[in-house]
């Protein structure tokens, strides 16, 4: 029972902030939800027709990581600062008569309606112009689920003064969505561990491209193959033969013929090759990594240099 004398809470512009407070670590939570959503969708179901679909996000392991960790920081305070109003409207139910609180409700609710509507649409457009695929039909689910959760929940809550049974086990429901889905979304990018040495990895790649094209810049000024990479550097133009930025060894570099040569690094992982794949730190040609695949390990890529192609510079009219 509780106790008659304890103090009651009255409204306060405390209760103002903490309302406007929770509102607003909503909204974060909830997008940062659905780029998590969207991100494991894209990953585990990749679509070629990037152009066409609506919902269309490439794969980004960086945009899971910032929704984990706001996720992580942001959800749990949203959820403790909830449940503090609610004590507090239980103690003082004038606090939950705000008109503040009550136009910030409404406004949720009225924000929650125009996705739910403009969700709808958009599916149906999708379907008129073919574009209907699992990959879409997830996403704009997705959206459905969450908007929809979020509408009924505020909605009952403007309805009912108290928390009743089945609201309490609704929210014990989404607490448990949230968790699996950051728990999915940690599968999907991998330990940190695992991130680092992928960066590292990207890095040996921008530094073996940045060579070969200096490589071929140097073949086409004096038509001929550097002996060693040291031979590339330049003090004028700030050109320094670059290194492993892992182990700060030097890369290899055989030359196989007058127009023929091979770049070498030891790599910690395979490389990811599909169009899905995560973004890349270097810039890969054409955005993939095609000319650059690797297994882990020591890998080497053959290039042959075309005259036709990169044509000597006095040459060039």
């Amino acid at each position: 029972m509780g106790n008659a004398n304890a103090p009651v809470e009255k409204v306060s512009p405390k209760h103002v902030f903490l309302h406007l407070f929770v509102i607003i670590l909503l909204y974060y939570s909830t997008v940062n939800f659905i780029i998590l959503l969207f991100q494991c969708i894209n990953r585990w179901i990749p679509d070629m027709l990037t152009k066409t679909d609506y919902y269309q996000l490439m794969f980004s392991s960086g945009a899971i990581r910032f929704a984990l960790a706001s996720l992580i920081i942001v959800f749990p305070v949203f959820m403790i600062t909830s449940k503090y109003l609610r004590k507090s409207y239980i103690a003082s139910p004038a606090i939950r008569d705000m008109r503040t609180r009550k136009w910030l409700l409404y406004f949720t609710l009225f924000v929650a309606a125009l996705v739910i509507i403009g969700d709808l649409v958009g599916t149906i457009l999708a379907y008129f112009n073919g574009e209907i695929t699992i990959r879409f039909i997830l996403k704009a689910a997705s959206i459905l689920l969450v908007a929809g959760a979020i509408f009924f929940y505020y909605l009952r809550d403007l309805r009912h003064e108290k928390m009743i049974a089945s609201t309490k086990i609704f929210v014990w429901g989404i607490i448990v969505v949230v968790l699996a889905a950051v728990v999915a979304g940690f599968f999907v990018v991998g330990s940190p561990k695992t991130e680092r040495a992928r960066r590292f990895d990207y890095e040996r790649v921008a530094n073996l491209q940045e060579a070969q094209g200096q490589i071929i810049n140097y073949w086409q000024s004096k038509e001929r193959l550097p002996a060693t990479l040291g031979n590339l550097s330049d003090s004028i133009s700030g050109y320094v033969t670059p290194i492993d930025p892992e182990t700060s060894a030097a890369y290899e570099y055989i030359v196989t013929g007058t127009t023929t040569f091979k770049l070498c690094a030891t790599f910690n992982l395979t490389s990811e090759t599909d169009m899905t794949a995560e973004p890349k730190y270097a810039m890969y040609p054409g955005g993939v990594m095609e000319n650059w695949s690797h297994e882990a390990g020591h890998a080497c890529f053959e290039r042959t240099i075309d005259p036709e192609l990169y044509k000597p510079f006095e040459k060039i009219k």
